[in-house]
């Protein structure tokens, strides 16, 4: 709250509020309450009787004749001449501003303040006291105490405006509600160099301020003002105010996350089921927690500093009642929430769009809601989206639900990446410290999300599965760079659906690549005898071209430059999707890898000089078998030349030569080749 330095020079310029009427035709010392009944205390009889719903007014014509225009022409156009018993059924105030209104025509002082001032100005309204009777009639006084007092003060247009909700429609053709909301708008806006504050938000009387009384317990002009000062204070305000009041805040220029800021503000007083509410529970506990937190909010009678439902209603009113309330409150935030993206929090959405479906919200409202949460839905949290169905013998949560966000947020992100004039989304004003920059890749932390929900939901018996296959390949795959968490709800949903056939899990295993599973998520699925043995087999070799390509890597690559530059495009990210005990590990191997390879330069080298002393052996073994068998052959030669005829003495002396250089030339050893094959 805040006052300004002219409030109180214009506060006593205008008598501090106090209306009196010097010009009335009986003298009289006040009214007297007697039971149900007023009287004036003078010693004239009365001859006019008023009733204001349940309460009478014992009067007189002359006073009332003069300053009200309604009184007048029923008395004197009425058929009757005798008229002395009037009834007013639908005067704006009821019998408390009918009061002040007598006292007025009577002279007697009347204590204007902002609890009493819109009624008694919708009373002079209807009674019709204008100037044309009397010249500073009520209508007149009433409304120069509106502009001159009341709009120059953020605390009295607060609760002036408090005031208006039980006197519609005449507040609002009165345009005090507009006034009012003007005022407290271009307050909430303004500079606060040169005010001094006052912002509590706990206003223990419903009365006019005492100027003076401020100033001491006003914080210091250095002290800085907090931008969230207003919420408190303009959260005590009906619904339809509220959405007045934030209207006019937007077109004075406030900044869309403060006004987010503030809706969340006024939905967590207003509807207590919308942050007390358990996560996991069913539709029936959800409306039994909605009607339980409207009793416990409207059953206080005295007021501090806020309201926690539209109505101050009683325990007696009927669930369906505070629903319809609730309802109201949830459409009317809808449609003032800022269309910019992070105006509020993802989860504030979801909540809000949890109990919109309870409360059953206008259609045209939800699919604005759902669009809402498909522009920010990579910030959503799991337990959010836990959204019980509303339909009885369907499954436990709203998949379809979780499937149109789906929808909504791909659309979204396709419609930002066919704009290439637009510039990228800044998330300097995100509130409470949600930011798009700790995961630059949306589609990535959707994808951990989705994978997350599609494992809880899947022990739900009456999931099926087609639900469980559209959700899970309504992402492309370019968003899950290890399908893990895929695996895991894929697990899940075997073991909750044990009956399914040989075709069905094949089709189930079929939305997951084998080839993005972690070393341990293929070891565990080597072993897992609920998948189909096709699926196992592809697991089995993923994992052998995984283990060869690690190999190959660190045997092709310096250890240092593997780490950075894998031989596959994925292996980086496989392993950063490994557990740490993986890594300890492969570190391990890395060491016997190397020894291994030390090794194997060894018996390379050792190999190297027996080859060598080989190819020398080789050579002079060539040489030497060279000499033999030319020595050998030209003598043979020669004496078969000689003796084409030969005695068998002779033949039998030739003979041994002969089979011996035969022999010697099959035991000549082949010529070794320089590579081993």
């Amino acid at each position: 709250m805040w006052e300004s330095e002219t409030e109180s020079v214009r506060g006593r310029e205008y008598g501090n509020g106090v209306l009196n009427s010097s010009k009335h035709g009986v003298k009289t010392d006040g009214f007297e309450l007697r039971g149900q009944s007023w009287y004036v205390a003078t010693d004239i009889p009365s001859d006019l009787l008023v009733q204001v719903g349940d309460v009478n007014f014992h009067l007189h014509k002359y006073p009332m004749l003069s300053r009200s225009g309604k009184v007048n022409r029923l008395i004197y156009e009425s058929s009757s001449p005798e008229l002395n018993k009037i009834a007013f059924e639908d005067l704006p105030g009821g019998p408390e501003a009918f009061e002040l209104a007598a006292r007025f025509c009577y002279g007697i002082a009347v204590n204007l303040t902002a609890g009493n001032i819109s009624g008694l100005r919708c009373a002079a309204e209807y009674l019709e006291m204008t100037e044309d009777l009397e010249e500073g009639n009520l209508i007149f006084k009433t409304e120069a105490f509106l502009s001159y007092v009341v709009l120059s003060s953020w605390r009295d247009s607060i609760l002036v405006l408090k005031s208006c909700e039980k006197l519609s429609p005449w507040a609002e053709n009165l345009q005090i509600v507009r006034r009012c909301s003007e005022s407290i708008a271009w307050k909430a806006c303004a500079n606060p160099k040169g005010i001094k504050w006052a912002y509590t938000g706990k206003l223990s009387k419903v009365s006019s301020p005492k100027w003076n009384d401020l100033k001491d317990s006003s914080p210091s002009r250095s002290q800085p003002v907090p931008p969230d000062w207003w919420f408190e204070d303009v959260s005590i305000l009906r619904i339809d105010h509220f959405v007045r009041v934030v209207t006019a805040i937007k077109v004075k220029g406030m900044r869309f996350e403060l006004i987010g800021a503030s809706i969340m503000h006024y939905a967590a007083k207003w509807l207590p089921g919308l942050i007390k509410d358990g996560q996991g529970q069913g539709p029936a506990d959800d409306m039994m927690s909605i009607s339980s937190n409207s009793n416990s909010s409207c059953g206080s009678s005295s007021w501090k500093g806020g309201l926690h439902m539209i109505v101050a209603g009683t325990k007696d009113e009927t669930p369906s009642i505070q629903a319809k309330d609730q309802r109201m409150i949830i459409e009317s935030l809808i449609s003032i929430i800022p269309p910019q993206k992070d105006s509020v929090s993802c989860s504030f959405l979801l909540r809000l769009l949890r109990m919109a479906n309870m409360l059953k919200v206008a259609p045209a409202l939800v699919t604005e809601l759902e669009k809402r949460v498909g522009m920010q839905f990579e910030q959503a949290m799991l337990a959010d989206l836990l959204i019980p169905s509303c339909n009885k013998g369907e499954t436990m949560y709203d998949v379809d639900l979780v499937q149109r966000l789906l929808e909504h947020f791909l659309v979204q992100e396709q419609t930002e990446s066919s704009s290439p004039s637009r510039p990228p989304f800044s998330d300097k004003h995100m509130y409470e410290g949600t930011q798009r920059g700790n995961n630059p890749n949306a589609k990535m932390r959707v994808a951990r999300l989705v994978d997350s929900y599609l494992t809880e939901v899947s022990r739900d018996r009456n999931l099926s599965l087609t639900k469980f296959q559209v959700l899970a390949e309504a992402l492309p795959e370019s968003a899950r760079t290890c399908d893990d968490g895929l695996y895991r709800a894929i697990d899940s949903y075997l073991k909750a659906h044990p009956t399914l056939s040989e075709h069905e899990r094949k089709r189930l295993c079929r939305v997951m690549d084998c080839q993005k599973l972690s070393i341990d998520a293929c070891l565990h699925a080597a072993q897992n005898e609920r998948l189909p043995l096709r699926i196992v087999v592809q697991v089995l070799f993923s994992e052998q071209v995984k283990i060869s390509n690690a190999l190959a890597n660190s045997t092709l690559k310096d250890p240092a430059e593997t780490r950075y530059q894998p031989l596959i495009p994925n292996h980086k990210t496989l392993l950063e999707a490994t557990p740490h005990s993986f890594q300890e590990g492969w570190a391990a191997a890395k060491k016997d890898i190397n020894t291994l390879k030390f090794e194997l330069e060894s018996v390379k080298a050792k190999y190297l000089e027996l080859q060598n002393d080989m190819e020398n052996l080789q050579r002079q073994f060539d040489k030497m078998s060279k000499q033999k068998q030319t020595s050998a052959w030209t003598t043979g030669w020669k004496k078969l030349s000689k003796f084409t005829k030969m005695t068998p003495v002779e033949n039998h002396d030739i003979g041994p030569q002969m089979s011996t250089a035969a022999e010697q030339t099959r035991k000549a050893p082949r010529r070794w080749r320089n590579s081993i094959s």
